[in-house]
């Protein structure tokens, strides 16, 4: 069917609704209006996609670029991850709050990379556009991006109420909190997104990749989405009102007693500290997770962003007497100048979101990872991976003996009785001999011990402990007298030199 049939008794650029299929792709994604003609009221739809007629025909072309960002970004992010897992946390100070963090960014990268190769179809028919049901691509993309960003902002979240218990109520997270965040997390986007998909879905609205319908998405996304950044964003202002609370009192603290240590005495207990040392231990708090404050911040302002152009976005598209009188300007321009988009770009200042606002949107939403890496890729990761290659290529020296190398003859050796005295052999080997003794535990480990002493002939000497304050005393007179040791008292069998009892 031409696209001349196609129009009916429409104006030029507009179809007639009834000559399409009522079943295929978003039926509720088509943009039209009903119009009194001579035939009476009918329903006549804009072209698909209605990105295009709102803000030119290169609009596809520009949302690439959040694509090719992805592309960019993601290595970094799969960089983090894989060196969180493969070197050790002293070169990567890994944390599962950053871990998880990760992986929810990686998921709208992908989300935001996969259109570039994939090119999908926007439209299933000239004035439908294709959703989660009719195409897979759309089904994947609008997912990913959607747990991606749930995945960050209740991690963000979880972050901001760990640094809030720490800093202003000193609970010590243990692995109870470790796991109430891995099922708060995971669990509460896994739900929304469930939810989001049952109730509202995902399609074409701009660029190749799948956004939330109208339909419904403040209830069962924005709305729970902001709620969570609004209570982030509080937990962190409160906490930061809290340390400059802390800080000013520290300053006008005259105590005396406090300038000597940062750390309370064992006395005292840590909830009785003065106002300067609870200031050295805030400032330590916040020196080791000042990263995790910024992310979380630029997390925050990013989806109270978004949340605000795709709210004002939705809501002009709504289906209103107040929205068809807003576009009337707009659709009359349309049918004027015969569909000539770029004539009709300045009626929709109220009707759309500008396209600088639009891109930067998703821009935004592509350097997240960005930002990320930024802030987690210590320099000690790359010396982490210097130090792993180094360890791999380069084998490890060991310490050989010269004379350990050579081919010992049997003959060149002394044997040793049991007093340590050399037993001499009738026929002597006509080489330098070379004594071996048997190393005791004591010499292997590098230390002198007195057994070692008496085994080798010397003299033993007696070692002070280092926290030892006792020494050995000589006996005295009275002792020494009548204690000539006798075998016979103390069971032990007397022996000679040459061995014999």
């Amino acid at each position: 069917m031409s696209n001349s049939t196609l129009y009916g008794l429409c104006p030029t650029p507009f179809y007639q609704e009834s000559l399409f299929p009522s079943t295929g792709g978003f039926i509720d994604g088509r943009y039209c209006e009903t119009l009194s003609t001579t035939g009476g009221n009918i329903s006549c739809c804009l072209p698909c996609p209605l990105a295009s007629w709102t803000y030119g025909d290169d609009l596809i072309h520009k949302t690439e670029a959040a694509g090719w960002l992805g592309v960019a970004i993601l290595p970094l992010c799969i960089f983090l991850l894989i060196s969180y897992a493969v070197l050790p946390a002293k070169w990567t100070n890994r944390h599962y709050l950053s871990i998880c963090f990760t992986l929810g960014i990686c998921c709208i990268e992908i989300a935001f990379i996969i259109p570039l190769g994939i090119k999908p179809e926007q439209c299933h028919n000239a004035i439908t556009p294709n959703d989660m049901y009719s195409d897979i691509s759309c089904a994947f993309t609008g997912s990913l991006l959607l747990f991606g960003g749930w995945v960050a902002v209740t991690f963000s979240f979880i972050r901001t109420l760990a640094f809030h218990l720490q800093v202003c109520w000193e609970v010590i997270l243990g692995r109870k909190f470790m796991w109430s965040a891995f099922v708060f997390g995971w669990g509460i986007p896994v739900i929304g997104l469930t939810v989001m998909l049952c109730l509202t879905g995902v399609s074409y609205r701009f660029g190749g990749t799948c956004h939330i319908n109208v339909h419904h998405s403040n209830q069962d996304y924005w709305a729970p989405v902001m709620a969570f950044a609004a209570a982030a964003l509080v937990l962190q202002l409160a906490t930061m009102l809290y340390c400059i609370h802390v800080y000013v009192k520290s300053v006008f603290d005259k105590n005396p007693t406090t300038n000597s240590s940062g750390l309370p005495s064992y006395s005292a207990s840590v909830r009785t500290m003065t106002a300067r040392q609870a200031y050295r231990r805030i400032r330590r708090v916040i020196q080791l997770q000042w990263r995790s404050i910024t992310l979380v911040l630029v997390i925050i302002g990013n989806v109270i962003f978004f949340a605000v152009v795709f709210i004002k976005m939705d809501n002009k598209l709504t289906p209103t007497p107040a929205n068809a009188e807003r576009a009337l300007p707009w659709l009359e321009c349309l049918v004027t100048t015969g569909g000539h988009k770029p004539d009709c770009f300045s009626q929709l200042s109220g009707v759309m979101p500008n396209q600088a606002t639009l891109l930067a949107v998703l821009i935004l939403l592509s350097l997240v990872g960005f930002w990320n890496f930024i802030l987690f890729a210590r320099p000690s990761m790359f010396l982490g991976w210097a130090d792993l290659f180094k360890t791999k290529v380069t084998h490890p020296h060991e310490f050989v003996s010269v004379d350990a190398r050579r081919t010992p003859d049997s003959r060149a050796y002394e044997m040793l009785d049991s007093s340590g005295l050399p037993a001499f052999n009738k026929t002597p080997a006509p080489v330098t001999v070379t004594t071996i003794r048997s190393p005791s535990p004591a010499r292997t480990s590098g230390a002198r011990s007195p057994e070692n002493d008496l085994y080798n002939g010397r003299e033993a000497r007696y070692v002070s402990p280092t926290m030892s304050f006792s020494s050995p005393r000589p006996p005295s007179a009275s002792q020494a007298h009548g204690r000539e040791w006798d075998p016979q008292a103390t069971y032990a069998p007397g022996h000679t030199h040459n061995g014999s009892q």
